[in-house]
């Protein structure tokens, strides 16, 4: 099944959410920052960034200082990139 943009796109606004976030510990926002300029980026091929992002994103989920419905929100986005 090819890659949509329209998949990216509702990845990347969901990321932007959680970034503008103001309950969000800035080390995180930076980790978010790190994905979003992943998946954006038109060097690698989708499988390699979503690979790439889905590292990220474990990393960022297992932060202690996460608070639970923005962990969720991480678990959320990963489930949409693992449909992909």
């Amino acid at each position: 099944m090819a890659v949509t943009m329209e998949q990216f796109e509702e990845i990347l606004m969901a990321l932007t959410e959680l970034q503008e976030d103001n309950t969000i510990p800035k080390n995180v926002k930076t980790r978010l920052t790190e994905v979003t300029t992943i998946l954006s980026s038109k060097s690698d091929g989708a499988s390699i960034k979503i690979n790439k992002a889905l590292d990220h994103l474990g990393e960022i989920s297992d932060d202690v200082n996460l608070q639970a419905y923005t962990r969720t929100q991480i678990w959320n986005i990963v489930s949409m990139l693992e449909t992909i």
